[in-house]
């Protein structure tokens, strides 16, 4: 195996904590042209091997050192990520789901919500072109209506305004927030993030615990939605503990 692969691996894996099989194997033809899908293959094996790089789920793959949150992505989700994909494909958007976050709780919530956050400029027509396909959907509910009527729905679906630069990531061909966005979110989003209000410092210690935080990433989302000064004294209290 050349000696310079495992340089160039890394180089890959800068900017992105995960990358797609297809994505990697797109920079390795980069760097090794006359490199024949056999021979790529095989050094992706060899790779997997020695440890420099891992699978996280089916066809995405992550450097060694990384423990990068990689959550399960539902028919569901994988539903609506391709309409939306297939409808707007050139509009910034995510999908998660809050069941994500029960893997760092120490109570279950008993409500799940689908959240579907879309770029400002196209966040009303998708919401229209879902609510032909979905049931329960809602566009940016106040306070008031969250209370009323979907806090006590079953697995509704929500759909929010994307702000720019949010941290997302790529799994599965789906389009997901990273675990430092929605850290990030829930010190903001009191309605949405209600069943996690009580266990913040648990949620956040957990996370820290269980994955590789990109600290620098986290507090620059951060600083785009005036939380810096909250998340370095959430951040302080959780690592002093």
């Amino acid at each position: 195996m050349p000696k310079n692969i495992e340089n160039k691996i890394k180089v890959y894996f800068k900017d992105n904590k995960v990358l797609s099989r297809d994505q990697l194997i797109c920079e390795l033809r980069k760097d090794f042209p006359s490199w024949s899908s056999n021979t790529i293959n095989t050094y992706l094996y060899k790779l997997k091997k020695k440890d420099i790089i891992n699978n996280i789920t089916r066809g995405v793959y992550t450097l060694e050192n990384e423990r990068v949150f990689g959550p399960k992505t539902d028919s569901r989700l994988k539903k609506i990520a391709t309409k939306i994909h297939k409808n707007y494909p050139f509009i910034n958007y995510c999908v998660w789901n809050t069941s994500w976050l029960n893997d760092f709780m120490l109570h279950q919530p008993f409500k799940q919500f689908t959240v579907i956050e879309v770029e400002k400029s196209a966040v009303e027509q998708v919401f229209v072109n879902l609510s032909y396909d979905f049931k329960n959907v809602y566009l940016n509910p106040d306070s008031l209506f969250f209370e009323r009527y979907i806090s006590t729905m079953e697995d509704a679906i929500i759909i929010k305004n994307l702000h720019s630069e949010s941290p997302t990531m790529k799994l599965n061909n789906i389009v997901v927030p990273m675990l430092e966005k929605i850290l990030v979110d829930m010190l903001i989003d009191e309605d949405l993030f209600s069943a996690q209000q009580g266990e913040l410092d648990y949620i956040f210690k957990s996370a820290y615990k269980k994955y590789t935080i990109n600290e620098s990433k986290m507090k620059r989302y951060a600083s785009r939605r005036n939380r810096e000064t909250e998340l370095e004294k959430r951040i302080n209290i959780v690592l002093a503990k």
